[in-house]
Parts: structure tokens; sequence; C-alpha cells
């Protein structure tokens, strides 16, 4: 905050999505409550951290719906999804979701590869459509700011950018003895949850990328063995994004820092999670055609609701991380 001396829309855009919630600067200020000032920084700028992603959302509709019945909609979708797929699949073969599937391909012989390629990839270029008019939105707020461009350096040093992100340092509160809870002791857990919400996302996504090089470049189909690189890399990731969310839940309500697009983002990863464990251990009985629908359907919901959850708040504070290293 020092760095600024006027505190316009887009710096406090800026401020808002670069605080990390740590609360060292409420626990120390002389002036929060019961002072009659009662100044909380922190809480004032995790109201405002949301309203920049809904401001630059595209388009704005969807991410204002989502922020009023964001668990309601995103579980909406997702069982449209999944009664989509079941009842294609069972107007296709009526024991497609019943029979028992086994060995290389069963996925495939519930539901066409070509039809999973077409979903997902419909799904995944709306993401990312949608997050990169956000982004630019966002970059252009940015840029209009005069102060901001005054002091800009010419170069950036993307290493201390990387660091920063990758090790969450600005969750070890500034001291490195993480945040602050309600009675001003220090703890690491929101930077632990963090961590395993981020990696366990990075996991299944390197699961998925690496069944995909299975699947076209050696010519092997998914369901793959229990001891093979995608489904052991599925499973700590799995289990990443069941205690990360969960954690970050418990953490965010004791602080009322909660929003329709976190607990929608929460709330979807933890089912997909759930769902693609089940979907492991069962996949070779007869439900396994049914949690393969279930579980698509969340997962295709969860690409198509992305740019308005939570999950755009790693966008956006990277690139408050980047401006945070260009002004100082």
């Amino acid at each position: 905050m020092t760095n600024h001396r006027t505190f316009e829309d887009a710096t406090l855009d800026h401020l808002a999505n670069l605080c990390h919630n740590c609360t060292a600067c409420f626990h120390a200020c002389q002036y929060k409550a019961p002072h009659e000032f009662a100044i909380d920084v922190p809480e004032v700028l995790a109201e405002l951290r949301p309203q920049t992603w809904q401001e630059h959302a595209w388009p704005a509709s969807f991410a204002r719906l989502l922020e009023r019945r964001g668990v309601s909609v995103a579980l909406a979708i997702a069982s449209i999804f999944s009664l989509f797929l079941g009842l294609s699949l069972t107007l296709i073969d009526s024991n497609a979701l019943t029979s028992q599937h086994v060995g290389s391909g069963a996925f495939y012989k519930i539901i066409g590869h070509g039809t999973i390629v077409l979903l997902a990839g419909s799904a995944s270029l709306w993401a990312i459509l949608a997050m990169y008019i956000s982004a630019k939105r966002y970059l252009q707020q940015q840029a209009s700011a005069d102060e901001i461009r005054k002091n800009t350096r010419s170069k950036t040093d993307w290493l201390s950018v990387a660091h920063d992100i990758l090790h969450l340092r600005h969750l070890g509160g500034g001291h490195d003895d993480g945040c602050n809870e309600e009675d001003d002791r220090f703890t690491n857990l929101r930077r632990y949850f963090h961590h395993l919400t981020m990696w366990g996302f990075l996991l299944c996504f390197a699961a998925t990328s690496v069944a995909t090089v299975y699947e076209l470049l050696l010519g092997w189909q998914s369901p793959f063995p229990h001891t093979s690189l995608p489904v052991l890399l599925g499973i700590f990731g799995g289990i990443g994004l069941v205690i990360g969310p969960l954690g970050l839940f418990y953490l965010n309500a004791k602080r009322d820092d909660l929003h329709g697009m976190s607990i929608a983002f929460i709330v979807l990863l933890f089912l997909i999670s759930i769902t693609g464990f089940a979907l492991l251990i069962l996949r070779k009985s007869s439900a396994m055609g049914t949690l393969l629908a279930i579980h698509l359907g969340l997962v295709l919901a969860f690409f198509v609701t992305l740019p308005y959850t939570k999950f755009v708040h790693a966008i956006y504070r990277t690139f408050a991380l980047i401006q945070f290293h260009r002004i100082n």
C-alpha cells in the first residue's frame, strides 16, 4: 500500500488481488476494533476481490448468477451433463450403464473416445476464451492507471515472481511464520492447504496429459493399471484436491471469507475427486457406467464454470505479483 499515493479503482483492484489475506496488517493495526475507527483492511480487500473477478468476467450475467447461487448453478450444470450422457448412452444401448466392462478400452465401450474429446474440448475452449477475455479486461484496466505506469520498471524479475507463486511466500505473513488466526497466533495451515490444492490440481492435469500421450502415441487405452503413471498421478492429485479445498473451506468459513464463486469451486473439486476415486475402485463393477457419466458431468461443469469460480484468482494474483515486482 505504501507504493501508492492515490487509491483509484485500478489500484484497489490490484491491492485486493495482491492481498493473500494473511491478516498480519489487521493484528498489527492500532485502529482495529474495539477502536472507534474499526479498521479491517483484510476484510475490505476480501470483499473487493470477487467483485474484481465479476467486473471483468465474460459474460458478466453468468458470473453474477454464480455469485448469487454458485453451488446450485454448478450442481445443476453437472446434473444436466450427467443426465445428457446417461440418457444418450441408454438410448444407444439400454445396457450401456449397467453392464460390466473390463479390460483395455472399457471406458470407451460406454462413451466413445470421439464424444469425450468433443465434450471436453468444447468445455476447455469455452473456459480458455472466457478467462482470456477476463484477463485482458483486467490488464487493460491496470494499464490505464497512471500511477502504476509511472512506477513500472522496464524489466521484471521473473524468477522472483515464480518463487512467490510456487512457494506461496506471501502466505507466510511477511515473516514466514504463517498467517494470523483469530487469537493472533501464527499458523501455516492456509499455506499448506493452498499447496495441496495447487499441486493436487497440477498432478491431476499431469495425469490427464500422460494418459493422452499413452493413448495417442503409444496406442494404450484407459483404464490403465493401478500402478501406471497416470493412475498414480491421479491418486496423489485427488488426495490433494480432497484435503486442500476442505481445509480452505474450513479456514475461510471461520473468517467469513466465503462467497458463491469460491464455494462452487471447492464443491466441484471435492465431488470430482470423490467420484474419481469411486470410479477407480469400482471400475470393474456394473456401477462403472453410471459413475463415469456422473464424473464426466462434474468435470464438464467444472470447466464451464471455471472462469467464474475462485480459480481465476490464480490468474489475477499472478498479474498482481508481476505488477508488484515491477513497482518495487
